[in-house]
């Protein structure tokens, strides 16, 4: 008799355990599965580029938490050569993303020569650009230093200088990496993107390891383990590009010969990215420089409640990067009706799971700050930020990075670049001056401007997203 009301008891587990599969089945193919993609596809893009993004965040701040073993200077050093970084670097991004686009857009049309053509094009004409700009930062790294940073101590200054040189001499070797990864993305083969990145980025905190708290070199030591972990990189992805891929058939010689036809299409999503990126993270850069003059603790208390909101938003940004080759594969088969069924699904996705790790990450403040060592007089500083930043990225976020990166895929770059620059300058560069500064807010209004600024061009992009015109554009 107790045999038998264990067997039913485990078939009536068994019967809700079936019945909720079946409900979450129904929910997935509902919102995520259309003619020309289904959720099993989704799935198997975002998962590769979601541990992608949570090893870059989680990486960049084990090193910024290693680089604080060396006092607040090196981290404000660090943290401000990095707002220049992150501006130039997200130049060549923005290309290798013209590159992603065209390159989904072909594989949704099943255009294999030309998938192999745009590959090619995209890693040539990035690369090409982040020489230039890595020769031209080391050539003239004084003046600008002096013009954005120069009322940082003498101290910062130093390190920064040695940071500044060192990371120029790197760009070529991320930018390979990028253009490459970006091409996979593109394809789908966002397995072998990871690989490549993990690479890169492990290699890093290992050498950095080895530079910073074994051998206390500081910045310089950061500096030659960036270079090491980019190189090797980008010999990696050169590597699996000519040697181990199956599908684009690239050979050596299609990276010094491509049609300018090619370019074009590259370029008319690449261009106006790389120009919303400059004006974007040029407004970031000015912001930074505002932020100097308020002090060493402030440079610290905004480095570290960056680091730490990007900790909240890695599922959100590797949905922003997903979406850019389901909505250009949507696009190239000609299926509008799933690309704007799939992005409202992620933009939803987008919010749930930033306020799931909201949920699950704050109560967990102190241990997660204490990582950084912060002096004691900016915790409360570094907790009220990220605290008003987390309950405004719930709703605005997502609408103001995920759904431009599907509104640009369909090839709408032009009114993307445009609002971002608009906006950026007009509420986070202005009202940031103005709350940060001229009232007195400090850190706090400079953040608040930000959200601002967030809340404004995303409510742009909706209205957008409900008209035809994003769509319209003809890139193949």
């Amino acid at each position: 008799m107790k045999g038998f009301f264990h067997f039913k008891e485990k078939n009536v587990m068994s019967l809700k355990q079936l019945r909720l599969r079946i409900q979450m089945r129904g929910f997935l193919d509902k919102y995520f599965t259309g003619e020309s993609m289904d959720y099993r596809q989704m799935i198997a893009l975002f998962i590769p580029i979601l541990i992608d993004q949570a090893f870059i965040v989680g990486l960049n701040l084990l090193n910024t938490a290693m680089i604080s073993s060396s006092g607040v200077s090196a981290v404000s050093a660090v943290n401000m050569v990095d707002s220049l970084n992150v501006f130039l670097i997200n130049v060549f991004v923005a290309v290798a993303t013209g590159g992603t686009v065209v390159v989904a857009q072909y594989k949704g049309s099943r255009n294999d020569k030309m998938v192999s053509l745009a590959s090619a094009s995209s890693v040539t004409s990035v690369s090409v650009m982040a020489l230039v700009v890595g020769l031209l930062i080391m050539a003239f790294h004084n003046p600008v230093l002096n013009v954005l940073f120069g009322s940082a101590s003498a101290d910062v200054l130093d390190s920064a200088r040695i940071y500044l040189i060192g990371s120029s001499l790197s760009y070529f070797g991320i930018a390979i990496v990028q253009a490459v990864c970006g091409a996979l993305r593109g394809i789908g083969k966002t397995r072998a993107s990871l690989a490549l990145s993990l690479i890169m980025n492990l290699l890093y905190v290992v050498l950095n390891v080895v530079f910073i708290n074994f051998l206390h070199m500081g910045v310089m030591g950061m500096t030659i383990a960036i270079n090491i972990a980019r190189y090797a990189g980008a010999a990696c992805a050169l590597f699996y590009l000519f040697k181990m891929d199956a599908t684009l058939h690239l050979r050596i010689r299609d990276l010094f010969h491509f049609p300018v036809s090619m370019l074009r299409k590259i370029m008319f999503i690449g261009v106006p990215f790389a120009a919303e990126q400059m004006f974007f993270n040029g407004g970031k850069l000015l912001t930074q420089v505002f932020i100097v003059s308020l002090g060493t603790y402030a440079i610290a208390t905004n480095a570290i409640a960056g680091s730490l909101a990007m900790v909240f938003q890695i599922p959100a940004s590797a949905l922003s990067l997903t979406i850019v080759t389901i909505v250009g594969q949507c696009i190239g088969s000609g299926s509008v009706a799933d690309a704007r069924k799939f992005i409202k699904s992620l933009l939803w996705l987008g919010s749930c799971s930033l306020l799931v790790i909201g949920l699950v990450l704050m109560p967990f403040f102190r241990p997660l700050v204490g990582i950084f060592e912060p002096p004691a007089e900016i915790v409360g500083d570094i907790f009220l930020v990220l605290l008003i930043n987390t309950l405004a990225a719930i709703p605005l976020w997502p609408i103001s990075f995920i759904l431009p990166s599907a509104l640009r895929a369909a090839g709408d770059s032009k009114f993307t670049s445009i609002t971002s620059m608009m906006t950026m300058w007009l509420f986070r560069v202005i009202l940031g001056y103005v709350l940060g500064i001229v009232l007195g807010f400090g850190i706090l209004g400079v953040w608040l401007a930000m959200n601002c600024e967030w809340a404004v061009r995303g409510t742009l992009f909706l209205w957008r997203f409900r008209g035809k015109k994003w769509y319209a554009h003809k890139l193949i």
